[in-house]
């Protein structure tokens, strides 16, 4: 349940709901809008009386959120969320944020090649794994805390924040004391306690989607970090497991439109990830802009057929740079077109 607040409601009448609603035992959530104030009421048991809200100083009204992920709807929060990660803006109306970096930071000298290069091309973050969770034990698994180190450097070097992976609850201090961004994997989406502990510390997290999760699970997925007061939250499509072969696995172009309609919270996509092949990925990242991304993410490595981890889908840093100006491209044409509501349209299209 959700209760709006009148526009001109004072800080005191703000608070007095905020206290009410804890008094009956529930978690307040609240949502400062340019318009408006909503107070998300956040609780198992069903509200008794929402009436009683009505007669509080302040109250517009109280609203029933019907979806089953209350904090990530639209019904909530209206407005997208933007998402700040040092100088970096997702959810932005006028621009698209680029990530790129190798799968697994192998080395000092191949991280600061790497992150050089993509920072020259238009990069605006940069990424690599520390701790790589891979389907065989015998594959190379990251080089832990070492990378960490190096990925700072790198930041310290460039000017580009730095993400990377988080595998467990009791690796989210570590991993927090060098990234700027917390990415939680596909095989991690469920991984309950780790998103209690990466919403805990209050660092804005790069959520991606399980490869055989429905929408409204990532949805739900999301749904723990919010719920932890954490609304520095991104989500990331990246393909999903299908009976398709020809491709690592299915890149859900759908998915994209679909969450920009049912939630606030910026969304990007993973074409090195989805594809799983190196000359896919620049065709599937123009797509994804053109359905309305936030952004992408992508895997640059400066010698692919030597990487320790998905050099098959890496691209090189100067195929990297024509992705960048081939994208960029496009989003200025996306976004320069005027948004009409749907009660503008004729019949609502």
């Amino acid at each position: 349940m959700m209760i709006v607040m009148e526009p001109h409601a004072q800080e005191a009448d703000i608070q007095r709901v905020v206290q009410r609603v804890r008094e009956m035992g529930f978690t307040p959530h609240v949502s400062r809008g340019v318009e408006r104030t909503v107070i998300g009421m956040v609780g198992r048991a069903p509200v008794q009386d929402p009436s009683t809200f009505l007669q509080l100083p302040g109250v517009q009204k109280v609203v029933p959120i019907t979806a089953p992920y209350k904090l990530s709807s639209r019904e909530f929060h209206p407005e997208p969320t933007h998402v700040q990660v040092g100088p970096v803006t997702f959810g932005s109306d006028v621009d698209i944020v680029i990530i790129a970096g190798p799968c697994s930071v192998e080395s000092r000298s191949q991280l600061l090649e790497t992150a050089h290069a993509v920072k020259e091309a238009g990069a605006h973050m940069l990424r690599g794994g520390a701790f790589k969770p891979r389907t065989s034990p015998y594959t190379f698994q990251g080089l832990g805390e070492k990378a960490l180190e190096y990925l700072a450097e790198a930041r310290e070097a460039t000017g580009l924040p730095v993400v990377t992976e988080v595998m467990a609850p009791d690796a989210v201090d570590l991993v927090a004391r060098y990234a700027d961004m917390l990415q939680i994997g596909a095989r991690n989406m469920q991984n309950y306690p780790l998103l209690r502990a990466a919403g805990r510390s209050h660092k804005p997290v790069l959520l991606k989607r399980g490869m055989s999760a429905t929408i409204h699970e990532f949805l739900l997925a999301a749904e723990y970090l919010l719920s932890e007061g954490n609304w520095q939250v991104v989500l990331c499509e990246r393909g999903i497991r299908t009976f398709e072969t020809a491709t690592r696995n299915t890149t859900d172009i759908n998915a994209i439109p679909v969450l920009k309609q049912a939630t606030h919270l910026p969304v990007i996509l993973d074409p090195s990830h989805s594809t799983g092949h190196w000359n896919l990925v620049t065709p599937i990242a123009r797509a994804a802009i053109a359905a309305g991304a936030d952004g992408l993410i992508i895997e640059v490595h400066p010698k692919p057929d030597e990487a320790l981890s998905d050099g098959g889908q890496s691209l090189k840093p100067e195929r990297f740079a024509q992705l960048v100006r081939e994208v960029k491209a496009i989003a200025e044409v996306v976004r320069q077109k005027t948004f009409v509501p749907a009660e503008e349209r004729p019949n609502g299209r």
